[in-house]
């Protein structure tokens, strides 16, 4: 029998750096996974301990913490950046000072083992310099109204006794991770401490305990503030104004489509924005209340906050009873006083090696009675804007229960919405795609030409609508394509002008507007003139020619509303223009979507908005129609099987080649992904060739 023999020096070393990492990423997900905690992407963990140097094999002590951008709640081994501790230790021996700080990120190249893993983060010295096993620093509402407090030292000291330390503001940085070793080191009975302006961090010897701490100190900020609260004997925003209540469900959320596309106009000004609309409790709370003009103006402070929401919201001055058109009417001048606000801001700031200003438009606006509208380059990024200015709400109104919301200053603001750090993390962004910020509505999409469409589309960077006549159908397609922050189903009759109309509000309030229209729903039958009855006629017509132009009407509204141009495409039929068989009522209808193409393209023109068409031949492979029994009678028409109708239409085109509804999809694309700017009015033939339905 064979004596076991004890594990190498190395295997045991590699077993316990992968037992450290497992539980830092359990650690990270545990706290990610409650946002009472922490925001999206916000904070950082970490853990220290041993590995083995692929050099000399030997053992080195290692820093595993959460890399530059990534998220707790769904970090994985990958998302963490990976150093040797003593490098990074080793690094304040030649640090410059803090008029110089920024260059010690780029020394953390120098520090990393092996690959590395992520980028590290700006807070990497403050985990490494901690005499800590495991760090944990965190963005907890409750923790930043009390670093947000006028008094806020006193009242964590009131809070935490001599457990819990204050850190007064610093922007994140090398210094700070100084400032905060030297806080611990001088308070060995201290859990962590209260980061002025900014958030918490906590440590502990094991990961459970670092983790324990880091609740500990979130939950006891939160039991202190709602204490406070109950005996205020008033709300934390004051009296509710008059006017200023929360409209009812439906009205309000008919108010936010009606004003979306304005809205969305105005915060692209500089550049195409996608949008996310919230009327959450605490937002409407919020603006009914007296104090909402007071801290809006004195903006948000976590760092965290402010980069994602601009230092300040737009917000409407009208009560929630004002009409809608007297909320368009205010827009302008508000948005005019934003920007020139804005700007005023940057040059009483600015330095001459600042990065140049990125746009002065709003990223947050907020409507009494109707709730908020938040924008971004993608929706994720425009719906996590305005659910960090939820939490920026959370925050004053704990800060205010305990004591006064007080943000840290201006100045400090710009220098970090303006480093140099965060313009170099921006330039490193991967080019946007072709349709990245446009929104695209596809009907009759969870199907055939129109899923392929939806597909193409979202494929390209579009956020995609798709609409169909089968509401279950259509979540399906949406959520094959990806998450809501990409897709969407919506249920759409296109011939009820109130079924368009509602279609076209879940889109402006799913994603902020629209910018990319395709007009696919169809359905066929195929007749003789004399066995083509009244009924096939008036469905055939509803659904193409009628549903085509209330698509079109009910989304140039938007369109022309936003004022940011757009592109409305029909998908016709080579039938529009050649002369087939028992097919009388299809192809009349197919000619009307033809020539309602030449008709607003010459009427929408001045608006920006493109019109074109694509006439494909019979696509008979994945198409919902073919499948429905056109197939069949078209294959009985031309006295071919029904399952060799494709090559049927194939063989009769000049390049003998059948056409797919991918196919389609790409001529989509061709038209709308910004190398045709100056092409309206356009019918595309994708049929392989068919002599007869050459353009004339």
């Amino acid at each position: 029998m064979t004596t076991p023999t004890a594990p190498s020096e190395e295997t045991t070393t590699m077993d316990d750096s992968a037992t450290t990492v497992q539980q830092l990423i359990e650690r990270s997900h545990a706290l990610g996974a409650d946002p009472r905690n922490t925001n999206y992407a916000g904070g950082n963990t970490s853990a220290k301990g041993t590995g083995t140097d692929p050099a000399t094999g030997g053992e080195v002590e290692l820093l595993w913490v959460k890399g530059s951008g990534g998220d707790l709640g769904t970090l994985t081994p990958a998302g963490l950046a990976v150093l040797r501790l003593d490098r990074v230790r080793a690094l304040v021996d030649v640090y410059p000072g803090v008029d110089r700080e920024d260059e010690m990120v780029a020394a953390f190249d120098y520090c990393l083992h092996g690959r590395g893993g992520a980028a590290p983060s700006i807070d990497t010295t403050m985990h490494a310099l901690v005499d800590v096993a495991h760090v944990d620093h965190l963005h907890p509402d409750s923790g930043i109204a009390l670093a947000t407090a006028a008094d806020g030292e006193a009242l964590t000291a009131e809070v935490f006794g001599d457990r819990v330390v204050w850190v007064p503001w610093r922007r994140p940085g090398f210094q700070l991770g100084l400032d905060i070793r030297a806080i611990a080191a001088e308070n060995p009975q201290a859990i962590g401490c209260v980061l002025g302006g900014h958030g918490i961090t906590a440590w502990g010897a094991t990961s459970q305990e670092c983790q324990d701490r880091s609740l500990e100190i979130i939950r006891t900020a939160e039991d202190f503030i709602a204490k406070r609260t109950s005996q205020l004997g008033r709300h934390p925003f004051g009296e509710q104004l008059d006017g200023y209540a929360p409209l009812p469900e439906a009205e309000r959320r008919a108010k936010a489509a009606a004003l979306a596309p304005a809205l969305r106009g105005l915060a692209s000004t500089d550049r195409p924005q996608v949008g996310h609309f919230t009327d959450s409790d605490v937002v409407l709370d919020f603006l009914a209340r007296a104090e909402h003009p007071r801290l809006t103006a004195l903006g948000t402070s976590c760092p965290d906050h402010f980069l994602r929401t601009k230092v300040r919201p737009l917000v409407v001055d009208l009560p929630a009873t004002a009409s809608v058109q007297e909320v368009l009417d205010r827009l302008p001048a508000l948005h005019e006083a934003y920007r020139e606000e804005y700007a005023a801001y940057y040059a009483r700031h600015a330095t001459a090696d600042s990065p140049a200003m990125r746009g002065a438009d709003p990223l947050v606006v907020l409507v009494p009675g109707v709730g908020m509208f938040s924008y971004g380059k993608d929706k994720q990024t425009a719906r996590v804007a305005g659910e960090f200015y939820v939490n920026a709400v959370n925050v004053m109104r704990g800060a205010e229960a305990i004591s006064t919301y007080a943000p840290i200053d201006e100045a400090e603001k710009f220098r970090i919405e303006y480093w140099a750090l965060e313009e170099a993390k921006l330039q490193r962004m991967p080019k946007p795609k072709p349709l990245a910020t446009r929104i695209a509505l596809v009907t009759g999409a969870a199907s055939g030409i129109g899923r392929a469409i939806a597909q193409r589309l979202a494929a390209e960077g579009a956020c995609v609508v798709v609409a169909d006549l089968d509401a279950a159908k259509a979540a399906d397609a949406a959520a094959e394509i990806g998450s809501s922050d990409v897709a969407i189903g919506v249920a759409a009759d296109v011939s009820d002008a109130a079924a368009v109309a509602a279609a076209v509000d879940a889109a402006v309030l799913a994603f902020g507007g629209l910018d990319l229209v395709v007009n696919n729903a169809g359905l066929s039958i195929s007749a003789s003139l004399l066995e083509t009855t009244e009924q096939q006629w008036d469905l055939l017509h509803d659904v193409m020619a009628k549903g085509s132009f209330l698509v079109s009407q009910a989304t140039a509204r938007v369109l022309i509303a936003q004022g940011m141009g757009g592109d409305l495409v029909y998908i016709s039929s080579k039938n529009s223009v050649f002369a087939g068989p028992s097919n009388i009522a299809y192809s009349a209808t197919k000619a009307d979507q033809a020539h309602q193409v030449r008709l607003l393209a010459a009427e929408l023109g001045e608006f920006g908005i493109r019109v074109n068409g694509i006439n494909p031949d019979g696509v008979v492979r994945g198409s919902g129609i073919f499948a429905g029994g056109w197939g069949a009678q078209r294959a009985k028409t031309y006295g071919v099987p029904e399952e060799e109708l494709g090559k049927f239409y194939a063989q009769r085109t000049l390049l003998k080649r059948e056409v797919l509804p991918e196919h389609v999809a790409d001529a989509v694309f061709a038209l709308t992904g910004g190398e045709l700017t100056r092409t309206t009015g356009l019918h595309v033939p994708v049929d392989s060739g068919v002599a007869a339905a050459f353009l004339r």
